[in-house]
C-alpha cells in the first residue's frame, strides 16, 4: 500500500454500518454459542474447559457489536483470546484453547471496513504488538509468527478495500446523478426558452395589433395558446421521463430527435421566418445524436428570434454523409452595433450545446457571419458515435 493510500486511509471517517446487517451477526452468534459449548465439553485434550469456554463466549459475543464499535471489539476479542491461552501456558498447561480464529478474523475485517482511518491504524498496531509479544510463550518459530501477522493483517486490508470499493460505487452513482441533472437542466432550458420566446413574441404582436385590428389580435392570442399548449406537453413529457423506473437505465429515449427538426420551420407568426432543409443519410443516426442536434437547432433558432437585430429569415441546414453530420443555423439580422452586441458572452444555452455535443465528439462554433447575420455550426463525426454506441 503506497504512501498516498495510507494517507487516504488515515483521513477516512468512520463508516456507519447498514441497519439491516445486524441480523447476520445475531444468527452467527446463535450458531457459534452451542458449537463453543460442545467443543469445550467434548474435547478430551482441553484443560480448564470452563475457563476456555467462558473466554470463547466473550469472543463470540463481540460479533454483536463489531460493525458499530470495531476497534473496541477488536481489543476485547484479541485480549480475551490472548488471556485464555497465555494464562494456562504460564501455568505449564498445554495450549488447548477453543478455535475462535474465525471470530478474530471477522472482527479484524470489521476494523478495516467500518472504523475510522486512525482507528484502523491503532487497531492494526495493537494486533501486531500483542501477537508478537504472546507468540514466544507458545514456542512459535519466526516464520510462524510472520505468517500469523500476515494472516491478521489480511482481513484488515480486505475490509479497507471493501470500504474503498463501496465508496467508489457511491461516488460513481453521484457522478451519474450529477450528469443526469446537467442533461435535464440543458433540456429544460432548451425546451422552456424556445417555447417561452414564442409565447413572448405572440403576446407582443397581440398587444400591438389590439390597438388597430382586434381580429388580428385574437389570431395572435391563438398563437399564444398554441405555444403554451406545446410547452405544457413538453414539460409533461419531461416529467414522465423523470418518473420512469430507474430499472429502465439507459433505455430511456430522448424526447426529440432528427425527425422533429422540420417542426422548427415557421412560415407565419411573429418573429423571423424559419426555413429547414435536410439532406443526406440521417435515418441511421443514434438517438442521442439526433436529440443533441435537435436541441442545438432549437437553441440557435430561439436565440435568433430573441437576440438578432431585425432578422427576416432563419435558415436551418442539416446535412449528413457516411462520416459526418453538419448542422448550420444562420439568421440574416443586421450586424450588431457597438453597445448592442447580443452575444458579447456565451449564453447558458450555447454552453450547454457545446457540452452536449462534446460528449459525442462533436464541435460547435458560433459567431457573426462575413455576409451578415449570425451563424451557428455544429459538426458531429458519425463514425465515432457509431463505434461508441456499439461498444
Amino acid at each position: 500500500m503506497g504512501g498516498g493510500a495510507l494517507r487516504a486511509l488515515w483521513d477516512e471517517p468512520r463508516v456507519i454500518a447498514p441497519a439491516g446487517s445486524a441480523w447476520w451477526d445475531r444468527a452467527l452468534v446463535a450458531g457459534l454459542v452451542p458449537v463453543t459449548a460442545l467443543e469445550a465439553g467434548l474435547r478430551e485434550d482441553m484443560v480448564w474447559p470452563l475457563w476456555h469456554a467462558g473466554w470463547a463466549l466473550v469472543c463470540v459475543a463481540t460479533l454483536l457489536w463489531r460493525p458499530h464499535h470495531p476497534l473496541a471489539m477488536l481489543i476485547v476479542v484479541y485480549a480475551a483470546q490472548t488471556v485464555a491461552g497465555v494464562v494456562p501456558a504460564l501455568a505449564g498447561e498445554p495450549n488447548s484453547v477453543p478455535d475462535v480464529t474465525a471470530v478474530v478474523l471477522l472482527v479484524a475485517y470489521s476494523l478495516g471496513r467500518w472504523a475510522s482511518g486512525r482507528a484502523v491504524v491503532a487497531g492494526s498496531c495493537y494486533l501486531l504488538v500483542l501477537h508478537l509479544a504472546r507468540e514466544p510463550l507458545y514456542d512459535s518459530s519466526g516464520s510462524s509468527m510472520a505468517l500469523g501477522a500476515a494472516a491478521l493483517m489480511l482481513p484488515v486490508a480486505i475490509g479497507a478495500l471493501a470500504r474503498f470499493w463501496a465508496r467508489s460505487q457511491v461516488r460513481a452513482r453521484e457522478e451519474i446523478r450529477a450528469r443526469e441533472r446537467e442533461r435535464l437542466a440543458r433540456d429544460l432550458h432548451d425546451t422552456v426558452a424556445h417555447h417561452v420566446s414564442g409565447i413572448l413574441m405572440h403576446a407582443r404582436a397581440a398587444k400591438v395589433r389590439a390597438r388597430t385590428d382586434p381580429g388580428a389580435a385574437a389570431e395572435a392570442i391563438d398563437g399564444v395558446e398554441d405555444a403554451a399548449a406545446r410547452t405544457l406537453d413538453d414539460m409533461r413529457a419531461m416529467v414522465a421521463l423523470l418518473r420512469q423506473d430507474e430499472r429502465a437505465g439507459d433505455d430511456r429515449s430522448p424526447t426529440y430527435g432528427i425527425a422533429d427538426i422540420p417542426r422548427l420551420a415557421r412560415e407565419r407568426g411573429p418573429g423571423p421566418r424559419v426555413v429547414v432543409r435536410t439532406s443526406g443519410d440521417l435515418d441511421r443516426l443514434p438517438a442521442p445524436v439526433g436529440s443533441a442536434l435537435f436541441r442545438a437547432a432549437q437553441e440557435a433558432v430561439t436565440n435568433a428570434g430573441r437576440h438578432a437585430q431585425d432578422p427576416s429569415v432563419v435558415s436551418v441546414d442539416l446535412r449528413g454523409n457516411e462520416s459526418t453530420v453538419r448542422l448550420r443555423v444562420h439568421d440574416d439580422g443586421r450586424p450588431a452595433t457597438l453597445g448592442r452586441g447580443r452575444r458579447a458572452s456565451p449564453s447558458y444555452g450555447l454552453v450547454g450545446m457545446r457540452e452536449r455535443l462534446s460528449l459525442l465528439g462533436g464541435t460547435v462554433s458560433a459567431g457573426p457571419d462575413r455576409e451578415g447575420g449570425w451563424t451557428v455550426e455544429v459538426t458531429v463525426p458519425v463514425a465515432m458515435v457509431d463505434s461508441e454506441a456499439g461498444s
